[in-house]
């Protein structure tokens, strides 16, 4: 297959909307999106965010040192939006969206309490790349509401409900069924 090239971009598939909670040097809960994340460690178990050096969070978590990255589901899509297009500093995000800031249990941060998946993270480290900082954060526990868990007692995607971005579009994606089982579907190419 013949591929075009399209020059160096901030392409991945699918770009996760993570919702970084911290708070600000009055004590107010803050809250950003932020899409370049993912987990980056599976001991200690960690989860790496890039924020730019402009953004209010970067000035929380960089006084602060700790975080929570909330995970919304397709029914918050609007208001996770107006968490990434208006600043901290001058903007009580909570109350212009109605959703409740619920103080972390473990950390010094809020997280969004009608959000199902909440991760409470240290900071473990710091990278420079560029126009972002990213930052390393130790996952201390994970706190799901019971409704999204499976009758395994584990987080079920399709009552999760998370969505992607896709930064070629800008645009959000919900996401779908199960396609196959992982760690098991490619043993039929095993010979």
């Amino acid at each position: 297959m013949t591929k075009q090239s399209i020059g160096p971009r901030t392409l991945l598939y699918p770009h996760p909307d993570l919702i970084i909670g911290t708070y600000g040097s009055d004590g107010r809960p803050d809250v950003m999106a932020a899409a370049w994340g993912g987990i980056c460690s599976s001991r200690p178990p960690a989860v790496a965010v890039s924020i730019q050096k402009v953004r209010q969070t970067y000035e929380n978590l960089m006084r602060e040192r700790e975080f929570t990255i909330s995970i919304p589901s397709v029914d918050y899509v609007r208001e996770a939006d107006y968490f990434g297009i208006v600043s901290g500093r001058d903007t009580d995000k909570f109350a212009a969206t109605g959703l409740t800031p619920v103080k972390s249990d473990l950390v010094n941060a809020p997280y969004v309490g009608e959000f199902p998946v909440v991760l409470e993270c240290r900071l473990l480290q710091t990278v420079e790349i560029g126009m972002h900082t990213q930052f390393i954060g130790e996952i201390l526990d994970v706190k799901v509401d019971e409704s999204v868990l499976g009758e395994d007692g584990k987080p079920d995607i399709e009552k999760v409900r998370p969505f992607a971005y896709d930064s070629m579009r800008q645009e959000y994606y919900g996401s779908g069924s199960v396609l196959a089982k992982a760690f098991s579907v490619g043993k039929e190419l095993k010979k």
